[in-house]
């Protein structure tokens, strides 16, 4: 039996997804991730809330997460109720039936032959 472990509400104080740099088709410089992990017996319906400066939020985006599993979630493929507007700085928060673990990625790419990744825990709140 693994002890309980993470929190029920994460909070990401700052996030961005680029606006697609050029093509035919959307190709995107970057993306934004939430990877959660539920090592609990339960599975977690997730509700995420995003927040921007101008505009009300928007939400809430529903994410399960099964029991004792990790899922990792594109913040750009989110898009019901509404897409997460591009190029427009963002804030979210996480509510969880169970206590999960949050981490918070992005991945750059604007630089050709080149991949950034940083990522950094989500804040319990």
């Amino acid at each position: 039996m693994i002890p309980e472990i993470g929190a029920r509400t994460w909070v990401v104080p700052g996030g961005h997804v680029p606006f697609p740099n050029h093509g035919p088709e959307p190709e995107f410089t970057g993306f934004d991730q939430l990877c959660v992990l539920n090592a609990t017996d339960r599975d977690a319906e997730l509700g995420l809330d995003i927040y921007y400066e101008d505009a009300d939020p928007v939400g809430p985006y529903r994410i399960l997460v099964g029991a004792r599993r990790i899922r990792h979630v594109r913040v750009n493929d989110l898009i019901d109720p509404a897409a997460v507007r591009l190029d427009r700085p963002y804030g979210c928060v996480l509510r969880s039936p169970v206590p999960v673990v949050v981490q918070f990625l992005r991945q750059d790419t604007r630089l050709p032959g080149v991949v950034a990744l940083t990522g950094t825990m989500a804040h319990p709140a």
